[in-house]
Formats: structure tokens, C-alpha cells, sequence
């Protein structure tokens, strides 16, 4: 009997949260995380079980459901889904090339003639940020602006042999969507997608709603910054501006709750990954199930997510960029309350990370100053040996001044190939960017200080090795 009854609450099914305990969470959330500004909205079956704001805006406005946050590549899911609506209606066709439905889209690159639309949403036509002309197309001022700007691009491998995320794919998805319309990419989303599902605060440009600044954090004191200039609006990567409120209305339509936008057949497409990564068309497919797609811009950061085995839905929208996004370790604790575990909870990850930097940046100064100081004695022990000797006692002082120098290329080599440029290591990244300026100064300045001491040294070692004699109205030296 105790078995059967032990086998039965296995069984049965954990109870939902409440919106209380979710609300608790949360705070708990915020706290942890020190973040300024967060919003989230759960569903389950249909219903929105919670929605709210917590903290404030940079403009000091408290944070509510109907806050309007930038949600980066959580986009992709949108503009996938506005495809697809063109597929259903035979405008657009799945697996023929784009090129082929797309007057103006060409590349200095033969195969890119048979990317198709599929290999755009799944991330698999070979464009790369390796071989794109990124800080262009960032310039870009319309999608045929964008797709004129790939003219001279190539491809990174042949279409539908290998994943590669890059933005490019779900811009020219964008495009593709106002040419097979007739209509404006922002409008065509405001009257079949956001439109019909009740969205009434979205949209793709902050010119539609307005938007605050964003935060990053420099240490622990929070900055509010105007978003990177980029190609943001009606941009189908990551242009999309939302609220809490309307994404609950999203994330019930994608669990198939809410009023359907495609045919079934058309939504389960979107949510099947490929054959070559768990990503399908606007979503990532984790272990278990689970649909997953964060969007990072440089002063707000987001999550959604969709669990087909519970029937949750969840999003999580923060108006800060940091080194660490807690957006993703708050989804899964809503995750876990929704399946009666008890959730873990974000961490403080980002103060340990900026602390630590922090530290980083003080030590470094610290050892450059000492440097410095004892640079004459460090040229005096060393002067009578050869320049090539001397030379490799130095280096260790110039390797910060080294990673400077390659200092984008070395992120981007982290972020898996993703172009990185100065200004933007000056968002997100700040400390970290602070702490190697700090470092290459410090280093530079040793490296000249030794260099001078050394000079120096020398000179002053002249006379013992020259004497200088007067002879008669002239000089004559004696060696």
C-alpha cells in the first residue's frame, strides 16, 4: 500500500505556482542579481498566470507589465512566425531559393543563389559574420537598404551543410517578408502578427513606442546609455520592442492556446530543429523539449521560453547588459516552480565577475606604479647585458599592451566568431574592457620607464670607457 501510494504522488502532477510565490521568487531575484529594471510574464494553458514589473527605468519610473522593453534576437521567433504566415498563404515558398523570391538579394558569392528560406530561419545558408561586411550593413537605413549592402559579401560555407547563428539570415528574412507582402516589414507585424494576437504595445521601432535608455554596469555603479546605434529599426534580427503583457499573448499563441496565426503544421515546423542544431526557426530546442531563444542587445537583455511537456510559457526581459545576462538563470527558476521543484535562483555572478575585475584593474595599477619606481634600478642591474637578453625580460610587461591590441578579435574569438567592435566593447563588457586598459597602460608604462633607465644607464657609463683630453686649441680623444 505505502508503495502504491508513494508510486501515485510520483505520479500526479506538481501543483501550478501561484502568483504569489512566483512574485516572491522574483523579488528574491532582484535582489540577488542587483539588476535595475526587470519585467516577466508566465502562461499556462491558455491564461497569463503572471505579469509584472520590478524596479525602475532609467528614467526613475517604476517598472510594471506594460513597461516597453527592447527583447534583441527573441525577434527572430516574430519574424519567423510573420514567414510563415506568407508560406501559408503560397506567397513565400519553404525550400526554394531566396534569391529566386527576392529582387535585389545578391552576393559575390555563386552558392549563395541557393540558399533557401528554410536554411535562412534554421541558420543554416552559410552566412557568417566572418565573411559579411557587419559594420556596413550595421549602417543600414531599410531592409532593401541591407540587402543591398550583401552585394559584395560571400558565403562561409555551401548553404545547408553547417550551422552558424548571424543576424543577417532573419534581416533578410525581414526583407523577404515586405517584398512576398507588398507591405512595410513593421506593418505588415503590426497587422498579422501583433495585431491579431492583441499586441497592442509592440512593435519594431522606437519612432511606434518609445522606448527608455538601457543601463550597463561599470563596476557595480549602474550607467544609463542610449542603445548602440545599429540597425534596429525594422530590422527582423532584433528589432522588436514589447512588453510583458503582450509577450503573455505571444507565448500562448506559440503553445498553441491562443488564436492561431499559421496552420499547425506550420507552427510544429517552426518549433523542429534541424538536421544539423537543435534550433528550428526562431527557437532553440533544449533537452527535454524545452523552446528556448535569449536576445542580447548592449543595454537590455531577454529570454523566452516554452515548456511543450508542462505547457508553460515564460519571458524575462531585463533594461541592463552586463557581463553576465541573468535572464536565462531566472527563466529556470520559474521553470522549476512550475514543475513544484524548488528553484535555485540567479546568483550574484555579475558583482563576484566585476569585483574580481575590479581587483584585476587595482592590482595592475598597483604593480605598474611599483614598476615604474624601480624602473632605474631594474635598468642598473641590467645594463651591461645584451639588448636581446633585455629584451625578453621585458616582454612579460608588454603582453597586456598585446591583448589591447587584439582585444576585439580575441572576444570574438569567445563569442564564437561574432564580429566585436571597440564601440561596443565599451557597453556590456565595460569592466572587463576598464580592467585590460588598465593593464596595457601599466605595462607600457613600466616597458618606457625600463627603456629610459636603461638610456641612462648607459650614458652615464660613457667616461669610463672614453676619456676626453684637451690638445691645443682642439680636442683629441684618447681611448
Amino acid at each position: 500500500m505505502k508503495l502504491l501510494l508513494a508510486l501515485a504522488l510520483a505520479l500526479s502532477p506538481a501543483p501550478d505556482p501561484t502568483p504569489a510565490a512566483i512574485d516572491a521568487y522574483l523579488e528574491q531575484a532582484m535582489e540577488s542579481t542587483g539588476v535595475p529594471g526587470l519585467s516577466v510574464v508566465v502562461t499556462h494553458g491558455g491564461k497569463v498566470v503572471h505579469a509584472a514589473g520590478y524596479g525602475h527605468d532609467s528614467q526613475g519610473r517604476p517598472m510594471t507589465a506594460d513597461t516597453p522593453m527592447r527583447v534583441a534576437s527573441v525577434s527572430k521567433s516574430f519574424t519567423a512566425m510573420a514567414v510563415m504566415t506568407l508560406v501559408d498563404q503560397g506567397k513565400i515558398k519553404l525550400d526554394e531559393p531566396v534569391a529566386a523570391q527576392l529582387p535585389g538579394f545578391t552576393m559575390a558569392d555563386p552558392r549563395a543563389a541557393r540558399i533557401t528560406v528554410r536554411q535562412l530561419l534554421n541558420q543554416t545558408s552559410g552566412l557568417s559574420d566572418r565573411t559579411v561586411d557587419i559594420a556596413s550593413t550595421e549602417e543600414a537605413t531599410s531592409p532593401a537598404d541591407f540587402t543591398a549592402r550583401l552585394a559584395g559579401s560571400r558565403l562561409a560555407a555551401e548553404p545547408g551543410t553547417r550551422y552558424e547563428y548571424c543576424n543577417v539570415n532573419y534581416d533578410l528574412a525581414g526583407r523577404l517578408v515586405e517584398v512576398a507582402s507588398g507591405r512595410r516589414f513593421g506593418d505588415y507585424l503590426r497587422d498579422r502578427v501583433f495585431g491579431p494576437l492583441g499586441m497592442k504595445s509592440s512593435a519594431i521601432s522606437d519612432k511606434v513606442v518609445p522606448v527608455a535608455d538601457g543601463y550597463n554596469s561599470l563596476f557595480g555603479a549602474w550607467l544609463p546609455r542610449p542603445e548602440l546605434a545599429g540597425f534596429h529599426d525594422e530590422s527582423g534580427a532584433g528589432g522588436v520592442i514589447t512588453t510583458a503583457a503582450d509577450m503573455g499573448k505571444w507565448l500562448i499563441a506559440q503553445t498553441g492556446d491562443g488564436r492561431p496565426l499559421v496552420k499547425r503544421e506550420s507552427l510544429k515546423a517552426m518549433h523542429e530543429p534541424s538536421k544539423l542544431r537543435p534550433y528550428g526557426m526562431g527557437w532553440g530546442i533544449e533537452d527535454g523539449g524545452r523552446l528556448v531563444h535569449s536576445g542580447n542587445l548592449f543595454t537590455y537583455n531577454a529570454v523566452e521560453a516554452i515548456s511543450p511537456r508542462t505547457g508553460y510559457g515564460f519571458a524575462v526581459m531585463t533594461n541592463n547588459a552586463t557581463l553576465y545576462d541573468p535572464t536565462y538563470d531566472i527563466m529556470l527558476g520559474l521553470t522549476a516552480l512550475s514543475e513544484g521543484r524548488t528553484p535555485e535562483g540567479p546568483g550574484g555572478e555579475r558583482q563576484l565577475f566585476e569585483a574580481a575585475l575590479a581587483a584585476f584593474a587595482l592590482l595592475a595599477a598597483g604593480l605598474g606604479a611599483l614598476g615604474v619606481a624601480r624602473a632605474r634600478r631594474w635598468g642598473a642591474r641590467r645594463s651591461g647585458r645584451p639588448w636581446w637578453r633585455i629584451g625578453l625580460r621585458m616582454m612579460p610587461a608588454l603582453v597586456p599592451v598585446a591583448v589591447l591590441a587584439w582585444y576585439p578579435d580575441l572576444v570574438s574569438v569567445l563569442v564564437n566568431g561574432r564580429t566585436v567592435t571597440w564601440a561596443q566593447l565599451t557597453y556590456f563588457p565595460a569592466p572587463l574592457s576598464v580592467a585590460v586598459l588598465v593593464a596595457a597602460l601599466a605595462g607600457l608604462g613600466v616597458t618606457v620607464a625600463r627603456i629610459r633607465a636603461l638610456r641612462s644607464e648607459r650614458r652615464r657609463g660613457l667616461p669610463d670607457d672614453v676619456v676626453c683630453k684637451p690638445s691645443g686649441s682642439s680636442h683629441q680623444v684618447q681611448v
